[in-house]
């Protein structure tokens, strides 16, 4: 057998070493055992990944696409193999898309209230029996029942492309089938990001690095069992950077709009969406149509809401200690070495000052370079405690190549899944050793690569060779 065929041989090898691990994480794995014995398994399929993912390196280039492909469907495909293990927030999105079914704003009633008794089944709200079988794995209710929807007495958080979302999912499912309807849709969008990944970096990249996303861990977990509706935001997201690299500008900008319809997150990406662009007009255009399509589809919902649509975001602020700073994990990093009153602020302006320095310094023909500093920079001053976030950061790691950022995603899942046990001190060492990583990555990258050229703005005539 020779070099070129034993290469593509153990990428395939390792590959299915992965999928295994990562049904087993969904499969076998019982949601009383998460915590810290849970992450011992995750690191370990991480740690297969990286393996697969260096093999993949050598592989010939005709051989990439359809080893990436094929990769991506087996290790999307065992996030389905289970219902939701490590999050609840899938049973919300059924309950939003129920509720919407049955002609009621989602942003109208929270969950528990009794005036949507009739839409309260025993699959979300289990029997007295049911509840007393599961312990502290379900929601109580004031009333004795249960619910496997978190914080039932409060309205959704979730903006409008996310509420339509769900609202064509429920339309689209059979009757009964639960938790799998959101599931296949979550496993197509997964799909639709490698596809898309995988069409830009052919044109102007290496299409290795769609394995990145495509073979990471953190997707047939978060984005496929979970079901959670980031990976919706992160295949728009995506899109809008496609387009935008294409000069697209208005199309573009309008589907980073519908990104930050469907997750508030994909906002950071709006000042790399215009690294390098110093033509008011297009940035005034990219700007516009993203508010336009922010605001177009937040309408039906303020005509047709009694309340706010913007739900229980201010309350989720607060609960997550982003408002407090000496309260919780946040600000892990800052906390270190500022007083915790001054964390809230050091981290706004420390956001602020990256993506002015980014915008400044980029390239409009790789918006995801500056996006991707952008986000990654707000993850590791913010600290959050939610794996799933990270998906984006993980897509545009895989459109830009930085490997190194994947620190900052494995980081966030140990404050997930392990926080709660080490505490404020586990969450720290995480991200401080992702912040490790990405420095050290970074100056390796500068000591082995060639000077950088300076990147061309938009707009800007070409300088004419000049003889010797």
């Amino acid at each position: 057998m020779t070099r070129a065929r034993r290469m593509p041989l153990a990428t395939v090898v390792t590959v299915l070493v992965l999928s295994l691990l990562t049904a087993w994480l969904t499969l076998l794995a019982r949601a009383g055992a998460l915590g810290t014995d849970f992450l011992s398994w995750y690191a370990g399929a991480w740690a297969v990944f990286a393996v697969a993912v260096v093999t993949l390196r050598r592989v010939p280039r005709r051989h990439v696409v359809p080893l990436v492909c094929a990769g991506a469907l087996v290790v999307t495909a065992t996030g389905l193999v289970a219902a939701p293990r490590t999050s609840t927030d899938s049973y919300r999105y059924a309950w939003d898309g129920r509720v919407q079914a049955a002609g009621i704003s989602p942003y109208d009633h929270a969950p528990a209230d009794r005036a949507l008794a009739g839409l309260q089944d025993t699959w979300l709200f289990p029997s007295a029996r049911r509840c007393r079988e599961k312990g502290g794995e379900l929601a109580p209710l004031a009333d004795g029942r249960c619910t496997r929807i978190n914080r039932p007495a409060v309205h959704t958080i979730y903006p409008p492309v996310a509420e339509g979302w769900f609202l064509l999912v429920h339309a689209l499912s059979p009757q009964e089938s639960r938790h799998k309807g959101l599931q296949t849709g979550s496993a197509l969008l997964a799909l639709g990001v490698t596809g898309l990944l995988l069409g830009v970096l052919r044109r102007r990249g290496d299409p290795r690095q769609a394995a990145l996303w495509a073979w990471c861990p953190a997707v047939p977990v978060e984005a496929v069992n979970n079901a959670h509706v980031d990976v919706l935001a992160v295949l728009l997201s995506v899109g809008a950077l496609a387009l935008l690299a294409r000069r697209r500008h208005v199309m573009g900008g309008a589907l980073l709009g519908l990104a930050i319809a469907a997750k508030l997150l994909p906002a950071l990406l709006v000042p790399g969406a215009v690294s390098g662009v110093r033509r008011p007009r297009t940035l005034v255009t990219v700007t516009l149509a993203a508010a336009a399509a922010v605001a177009l589809t937040y309408l039906p919902y303020v005509l047709t809401s009694h309340g706010s649509v913007l739900g229980y975001l201010t309350g989720y602020a607060q609960e997550e200690g982003y408002d407090d700073a000496s309260a919780g994990s946040r600000f892990a990093l800052l906390r270190l070495v500022l007083p915790d009153t001054w964390a809230l602020p050091a981290a706004v302006v420390g956001v602020i000052a990256v993506s002015v320095a980014a915008w400044w310094r980029g390239d409009p023909r790789r918006p995801w370079h500056a996006s991707l500093l952008i986000t990654g920079t707000a993850f590791l001053l913010l600290t959050p405690g939610y794996s799933w976030y990270a998906l984006l950061l993980i897509a545009l790691v895989a459109l830009d190549g930085r490997w190194e950022w994947l620190g900052v995603a494995v980081a966030g899942a140990v404050a997930y899944l392990a926080g709660p046990v080490t505490g404020t001190p586990g969450v720290t060492a995480a991200y401080a050793a992702a912040a490790g990583m990405v420095v050290a990555g970074g100056w390796a990258r500068r000591a082995t690569s060639a000077p950088p050229t300076e990147p061309r703005q938009e707009g800007a005539t070409p300088a004419p060779a000049r003889g010797r």
